[in-house]
């Protein structure tokens, strides 16, 4: 693509796209497994999977088989009536979840959506068992610094970002958010508690997993004082970080976790699984969507599930794991400081802060990465990712790193 080509397509973006974001590097327009296309034809592999959502890579023949099919069959019907592939999805969500009979599922369109719905869920648990005009007192919610939940009004005020936060002031009341620590947690929490939510592992905050024990406490503490916990599970969940969902490596049970991202390999949607009598929360009325579980968001949902059922993908991930950490330490390059994470959602570690300058050199070398902070880079490949594509990325995050390196006096002195 030539600069002038560039240029008109940038220009047009920025001409017809709010200024939310950016103009993109790249113009895609089509992949292929763990590669995409931009529209010079230069081809890529991606290691950020759409951001952890293209579980199954790109065109991957399940997936498009199904939403073909789907589309022909029945796209929408609104939340009037039911379709099989949502009432398959359901059963398969809950029993991926091990959430037992009680177990229900509520489908919404991003994950955003889902942390709305855990939203009301916390309120509603502060009202539980309270006669018509007696006041509440369960109003607090406790969240954690630097998580991300979303940046609809609910959903920002449970995200651990004030700067984020600050132009949308006054948010909804009675979040609070507390460092990421036992003590932390056993300190702020008592009887006026509604919920905690939190990440097993904070992806926007730069690969952060919870402290070793931390959800055993959260599990035991919510317990002892009628809190829901709530786990949100939109990056870690759906086999990425080497189990279904993050928090089955801690081996408790939540009372709702939120879904999105890998869910749908692509297309969107959201989903909140409740467990137990967190279930019955939720009556006619209180919360609804009109696209939320239709046919061809919830069709793709069971061709993801199903593929990374047939495939192995979940234990996969736990190897894939291994594997790239050795590649990366195979680099020995003096800018990776430390690896941290689980599964196929990792966080590289730099000793210097060139996180920007190594995703910019990695796109020159043909690999796109994401840096959600000044000294990490974010790894979050498709889960169908071969030992051969570890083998290729590493040789050109090695170039990446290589090339930021020379151009940062600090990087080069790491």
């Amino acid at each position: 693509m030539t600069a002038d080509q560039r240029a008109t397509w940038a220009s047009q973006y920025a001409d017809t796209i709010m200024g939310t974001f950016a103009v993109p590097p790249l113009l895609l327009t089509h992949g292929s497994g763990c590669r995409v296309t931009d529209a010079a034809g230069v081809e890529y592999l991606d290691f950020l999977a759409g951001i952890s959502v293209n579980a199954l890579g790109h065109g991957h023949p399940a997936l498009v088989a199904a939403i073909a099919a789907q589309a022909e069959r029945l796209i929408h019907v609104s939340n009037l009536f039911a379709s099989p592939p949502q009432l398959e999805l359901a059963a398969r969500l809950l029993a991926a979840a091990e959430t037992g009979p009680a177990g229900r599922v509520f489908f919404a369109n991003s994950g955003t959506e889902a942390n709305e719905a855990a939203f009301k869920l916390a309120r509603l648990q502060g009202r539980r068992g309270l006669a018509e005009g007696e006041p509440v007192t369960r109003t607090r919610i406790l969240a954690l610094d630097l998580s991300f939940h979303g940046r609809t009004m609910g959903a920002m005020a449970l995200t651990g970002k004030p700067a984020m936060r600050a132009p949308f002031e006054p948010m909804p009341s009675g979040v609070e958010h507390l460092p990421a620590t036992v003590a932390a947690l056993e300190a702020a929490m008592d009887e006026r508690v509604a919920a905690l939510i939190v990440e097993p592992i904070q992806g926007e905050a730069g690969v952060l997993p919870l402290p070793d024990g931390y959800l055993e406490r959260a599990r035991a503490l919510c317990d002892e004082h009628g809190a829901l916990l709530i786990i949100d599970e939109i990056q870690t969940g759906i086999g990425r970080t080497g189990k279904m969902f993050g928090y089955q490596h801690a081996g408790i049970t939540p009372d709702a976790i939120t879904l999105a991202k890998g869910l749908g390999g692509g297309v969107p949607i959201g989903a909140i699984v409740t467990f137990g009598a967190a279930s019955e929360l939720f009556t006619a009325g209180t919360h609804g969507t009109t696209f939320g579980g239709n046919p061809l968001a919830t069709a793709a949902g069971n061709a993801v599930l199903a593929e990374i059922e047939r495939a192995g993908l979940v234990a996969r991930a736990a190897e894939l794991e291994q594997t790239l950490r050795a590649a990366i330490a195979g680099i020995a390059s003096p800018l990776v400081a430390g690896v941290r994470g689980q599964g196929l959602l990792l966080g590289v570690e730099l000793s210097a802060p060139v996180s920007g300058a190594v995703v910019a050199a990695a796109l020159d070398a043909g690999l796109i990465l994401n840096a959600p902070n000044e000294s990490t880079i974010r790894l979050a490949p498709p889960l169908i990712l071969t030992d051969a594509d570890v083998a290729d990325f590493a040789e050109r995050f090695a170039r990446a790193l290589a090339a930021a390196g020379e151009a940062s006096p600090t990087g080069a002195a790491a």
